[in-house]
């Protein structure tokens, strides 16, 4: 297992805060709570239950299953929370919350019903929380509630519409290895939780009739789900998915930044998301490597392959606009045992080459960082890649964007410290402060 061994966890960030006095000491903090999770006190759990809940969006991003939760976290901890002040004078940073019992991050009550952000027992910031929006309490005709069907991340400003909730590819010979999606939707069922796993057009739009009617924060929606290797309701992954943006399109036009998460589709199929009026398209191609993507990425590279895949984004910036194509990397897998790189420089280096290759044709990646999530192959063995890895990414992101002149990425917010809602990496906390593309 990959892990920070020689130092205590605040050490390590310290050192490298330290060593690398341009990657803000938020981000870092941001990214060791992204790759540990965090753990909640009871009496902070019961202020959480009082806001806007962790709604599973499509994978569990948890360092241990539900059956391991034994103060219910899962129903009761906040989707994100938001860092602010304490004794580094923390601009907001706004982090998701990946539940892990035992991580050495813990929030836990303060004076007066505040909440603290503590590492190893020493407060690192004050924790804030986000009001749940009004249209989750509200549920649709058929008693879903909207929560299930449209919930909201990014502190509000992305409609996550996860509308079809498995994955056909299946087993260990054909699933991402990182990737719980499957899992995780049998765990959610089994916990009791209403957790749809395929939402109708219909729902769709009945779920944003509400909220456009009480929602002015939401800017933007993702349309998404688990790969189609045959077909869905005898519909191609194409057939399928293109309905959503073309219903919302037409019902609602121009309200909502529309992005589409699905695999890298051939050129004419592309064309269909962006006739639809989707303006982000998200092949996401999750780790650069050659050898490791034909590991850890089997099924993708069974039915397409990676040159293919790559190809596929290539084209795609034709139809999209380079800058409107960012494939997502999952950041950490790199390191991942027993094929990953051994050390961190090999990994970023690799990842780099990667970086170069797409933002010199003009293309904006972007990343996760890995949560190596119990239920998935690789979540079972690892503990991620350490820190310093995520640290050197972030410098590599944005160095690489400015050597090519790249605008801010259109459909994340804001921009930099203090301003950007992304919350699953920092990769828009460090980018500068100037106004993004809306």
């Amino acid at each position: 297992m990959h892990t920070d061994t020689t130092q205590a966890p605040l050490d390590t960030v310290e050192t490298l805060a330290l060593r690398y006095p341009d990657i803000p000491v938020e981000a870092i903090f941001k990214e060791d709570i992204l790759r540990r999770g965090m753990a909640w006190s009871r009496g902070a759990l019961e202020i959480a239950a009082g806001y806007k809940p962790k709604a599973y969006f499509i994978f569990s991003f948890d360092l241990v299953p539900i059956a391991e939760m034994r103060q219910g976290e899962n129903t009761k901890a906040p989707e994100e929370i938001r860092l602010v002040g304490g004794p580094y004078d923390f601009k907001p940073v706004i982090v998701s919350v990946r539940l892990n019992p035992s991580s050495p991050y813990r929030v836990e009550k303060g004076d007066e019903g505040s909440l603290l952000m503590k590492l190893d027992g020493q407060v690192v910031a004050a924790v804030e929380l986000q009001k749940a929006p009004s249209y989750y309490h509200h549920t649709l005709a058929n008693g879903k509630p909207i929560m299930d069907i449209a919930p909201t991340i990014e502190w509000g400003y992305l409609l996550y519409l996860t509308v079809f909730r498995l994955c056909q590819y299946f087993g260990a010979q054909e699933e991402c290895q990182f990737c719980d999606i499957n899992e995780n939707y049998r765990q959610q069922r089994k916990a009791g939780r209403p957790y749809t796993s395929v939402k109708s057009v219909e729902e769709i739009l009945e779920a944003l009739e509400i909220i456009a009617s009480t929602d002015s924060d939401s800017k933007a929606y993702t349309v998404t789900g688990g790969s189609i290797t045959s077909t869905l309701e005898d519909k191609s992954e194409i057939d399928f998915y293109a309905r959503y943006p073309e219903a919302i399109e037409k019902r609602f036009p121009g309200r909502w930044i529309g992005k589409v998460v699905i695999q890298a589709l051939p050129k004419d199929q592309v064309q269909r998301l962006r006739d639809a009026g989707t303006k982000i398209y998200h092949p996401n191609y999750e780790v650069w490597d050659r050898r490791l993507f034909e590991i850890i990425c089997a099924g993708k590279n069974r039915y397409i392959g990676r040159d293919e895949w790559i190809r596929r984004i290539l084209d795609a910036a034709d139809v999209f606009g380079p800058g409107n194509v960012i494939p997502n990397f999952v950041a950490g897998i790199e390191m991942s045992k027993p094929a990953g790189f051994a050390t961190v420089d090999e990994a970023i280096a690799s990842t780099s080459e990667g970086l170069d290759f797409f933002m010199s044709h003009g293309v904006s990646p972007r990343f996760t960082t890995w949560c190596p999530e119990p239920l998935s192959v690789l979540g079972r063995t690892q503990a991620g890649a350490p820190l310093e890895y995520h640290v050197r990414l972030l410098r590599a992101y944005r160095d690489t964007r400015a050597r090519y002149g790249l605008k801010p990425p259109q459909g994340y917010g804001q921009p930099g410290l203090g301003n950007a809602v992304f919350s699953v990496s920092s990769f828009m906390d460090v980018l500068p402060p100037a106004a993004a593309v809306q």
